[in-house]
């Protein structure tokens, strides 16, 4: 399954419908936040139909990004029944990410 681009029109629909999901807000300008693409590739393939893995561009969604008080990017989100139970900034390990997310599943 591959990593969904979110935006203002989809972002509540999208979250509600997923048990679990990881958001990653992002901006194609931003070095570490396109370091990260092929690790939210590969747990999007990983964790296909248990998870919902997902990106907000902050430059064209700047509404979100203010709704979840982003002010540095990369910035994920974790939210478990469409409610947000952890957050990080700044880039993570692959198996971090594997790690935060087997809790919530």
């Amino acid at each position: 399954m591959a990593v969904e681009h979110l935006s203002t029109d989809n972002f509540a629909e999208k979250i509600k419908a997923a048990p679990v999901a990881l958001v990653d807000f992002w901006a194609e300008w931003c070095g570490p936040c396109r370091s990260m693409i092929p690790i939210l590739d590969r747990i999007a393939d990983q964790y296909n139909n248990k998870v919902l893995i997902a990106k907000v561009n902050t430059d064209e969604n700047q509404e979100l990004a203010m709704e979840f008080n982003v002010r540095n990017i990369p910035f994920f989100l974790f939210f478990k029944n469409g409610e947000v139970v952890d957050r990080h900034v700044g880039t993570i390990s692959e198996s971090a990410l594997k790690q935060k997310l087997d809790s919530l599943i």
